[in-house]
C-alpha cells in the first residue's frame, strides 16, 4: 500500500493559502479516482483506495503543520508502510512559483512540517514531491507569507502545478520514482 501525504493546516482560514497546496493535490488525487478522504484516523482525515490497481491511503493530518510527523509516524507504523511506500506533498519557497521538483529523499531544509515527519520517522529516505509556492519579497517573514493567500494572477499557475503534482504522484505510483523524476522535473 502506499501512503501519499498532503500537508497543510486544518480550518478555513488555512484554506487556498501557500502552506496548504499539499491538501490541495490530496482534494485533486482523490477526485480524480473516487475516493472520500473524510474519516479521522490517526490525527488525519483519511481515505482508502487503488490507482492504477495499487491500494493508496490518501492522508491530510490534522495536527497542524509543525507536527505532521505525529500523524504520519501513527500512520506507517499502524499499515507497516515502508519508506518507499510513503510520497510527501508540500509547498516549497525554493522551488520557482508554479513548478514541481520530485526527490527520492532528503533533507527538510526550512520546512517545518517536513523537519517533523523527518524527527518522527528517524529517516529522510522516502519520495516527496514540492511545490513552488514563491518566495516573500515585501520584507514579510517566512511564517505570515506561507500562510498567505495566493494572489489572483497567481491562481491559474498554482493550480495548474497542483495539477501536475497529483500525476506526478500517480507517476511515482504506476512508474516508480526515477521514471517520474525524469518526466516532471525541468
Amino acid at each position: 500500500m502506499f501512503v501519499i501525504a498532503g500537508l497543510g493546516n486544518p480550518g478555513g482560514q488555512y484554506e487556498c493559502t501557500r502552506h496548504n497546496v499539499g491538501f490541495d493535490v490530496i482534494d485533486i488525487i482523490a477526485h480524480m479516482h473516487g475516493i472520500s478522504v473524510k474519516k479521522l484516523k490517526h490525527k488525519a482525515l483519511v481515505g482508502e483506495g487503488f490507482i492504477g490497481g495499487q491500494k493508496v491511503l490518501l492522508v491530510k493530518p490534522q495536527t497542524y503543520m509543525n507536527l505532521s510527523g505525529d500523524s504520519l509516524a501513527d500512520i506507517l507504523s499502524y499499515y507497516k508502510v515502508s519508506p518507499e511506500e510513503l510520497i510527501v506533498v508540500y509547498d516549497d519557497i525554493d522551488t520557482d512559483f508554479g513548478r514541481i521538483r520530485i526527490r527520492k529523499k532528503g533533507s527538510a531544509g526550512t520546512h517545518n512540517g517536513m523537519k517533523s515527519i523527518i524527527s518522527r520517522l528517524g529517516f529522510e529516505d522516502f519520495p516527496r514531491i514540492r511545490i513552488g509556492v514563491g518566495r516573500p519579497f515585501d520584507g514579510r517573514d517566512l511564517a505570515s507569507f506561507v500562510l498567505s493567500k495566493f494572489a489572483k494572477e497567481e491562481m491559474k499557475e498554482i493550480a495548474e502545478a497542483e495539477k501536475r503534482a497529483a500525476e506526478a504522484a500517480e507517476a511515482i505510483i504506476s512508474s516508480g520514482v526515477e521514471a517520474a523524476m525524469n518526466k516532471y522535473n525541468g
